[in-house]
């Protein structure tokens, strides 16, 4: 099953050497053949999530990066810091292929049924080393896609979606009745307002400025939270103590606001508490940290008691720990609220090329709300 196909592809890698340097390279690979339970994606439309950065600039610093070109084709190059440096001994003087996720045609096809039923379909994909023209992957690690969606409308429908999903599948498993979460005006926290909007989930928003709390208030939130306003330890405690919260999904990671979350946990329990116990509050607060927006050391002022805990949380785990049945039935909600709940909006479509440009990598790498990229490597 295949079409006319070029022999070779253009590939994004990130290779830290082990002279402590970044270098992002456009490479020219050979087009893979698929086998009997894999198909071969054109890949039309791939996100720069946070979760790819990482892996993408090793902890280099945007603004230190300078152009170059490698082989005839654009290059980026810059200094890693020593620490992370040695925090990546397994990755050193490996090119590494980078994008978690995308959306695409399939192409080609193994023989199987499964996989010959896709051919010339639209589907979204979850399997790394998305930016590049063409992906080989099992028929698995698909999503089919609805009649009338594209590529671009598709290319998201896996780390943002179906981590907001789990943040509610998790409160429900660990018996908690109400979530917050942080860093709440990102694509993810504009989805997961909907999700809980939906589902009658009550959600305490954390944001940074005042207009993030605009925007989610525009699209329904009850709850929001500016931690840059002078009350926010207080806001926050009445917020908690309305909605019963007692989950926290934190994407900072560093500084205060883990703790500050307990605390204001502890306090909105101590609100309806009976007797006094010098242990604190008998009820469980949970704070997960699942981003690093903020790579300073987690502070924590242990004023919240002796019933909490704080973890991290991925999406991966999770979805092997609910098991594939499950997670098949998160992916097939993703698919049929793809243009509703579980929309993205995107700053920019770039190229390949384009997305190896001093200025996008800097405007990509602030994290900042509102500065999502697209890159279709067709383009």
């Amino acid at each position: 099953m295949t079409q006319n196909l070029p022999a070779t592809m253009l590939q994004l890698r990130s290779t830290v050497t082990s002279g402590g340097e970044l270098k992002i390279t456009l490479d020219r690979v050979d087009v893979p053949k698929p086998r009997e339970d894999e198909v071969l994606v054109r890949v039309e439309a791939s996100p720069i999530n946070p979760s790819d950065l990482g892996l993408l600039l090793a902890g280099a610093d945007p603004a230190g990066l300078r152009a170059e070109v490698v082989d005839s084709s654009p290059a980026l190059i810059g200094p890693v810091p020593p620490a992370a440096v040695r925090a990546l001994a397994g990755r050193l003087d490996k090119p590494m292929p980078v994008g978690n996720e995308g959306a695409g045609v399939v192409v080609e096809t193994g023989s199987s049924e499964a996989a010959r039923s896709l051919l010339g379909r639209t589907v979204a994909v979850l399997g790394g080393a998305m930016y590049g023209q063409y992906r080989c992957l099992k028929v698995s690690q698909c999503l089919l896609l609805n009649p009338g969606t594209t590529p671009r409308d598709g290319a998201s429908c896996f780390v943002n979606p179906l981590t907001a999903l789990g943040m509610v599948e998790t409160m429900r498993l660990e018996g908690h009745k109400a979530l917050l979460h942080t860093a709440a005006a990102s694509n993810l926290g504009q989805m997961l307002v909907k999700i809980c909007l939906g589902d009658g989930v009550p959600l305490v928003n954390v944001v940074r400025r005042p207009e993030q709390a605009a925007l989610l208030r525009e699209i329904g939130a009850t709850h929001v939270v500016d931690s840059s306003a002078d009350d926010f330890e207080a806001k926050l405690v009445d917020a908690l103590a309305e909605t019963g919260a007692t989950l926290g999904f934190d994407a900072t990671g560093g500084g205060k606001l883990a703790g500050q979350i307990l605390s204001a946990m502890e306090a909105a329990a101590l609100r309806n508490a009976g007797d006094y116990s010098r242990y604190g509050s008998t009820v469980y607060k949970q704070v997960y940290i699942y981003g690093g927006l903020d790579r300073s050391p987690t502070v924590l002022n242990r004023n919240f008691g002796m019933s909490w805990g704080l973890g991290g949380w991925l999406l991966t785990p999770f979805l092997e720990r609910i098991g594939p049945e499950a997670t098949a039935r998160l992916k097939q909600r993703v698919a049929d609220e793809i243009h509703t709940t579980f929309a993205s909006h995107y700053a920019r479509e770039v190229s390949l090329a384009e997305a190896l440009s001093v200025d996008a990598v800097r405007e990509y790498g602030r994290q900042a709300t509102g500065t999502k990229f697209l890159i279709n490597p067709q383009l």
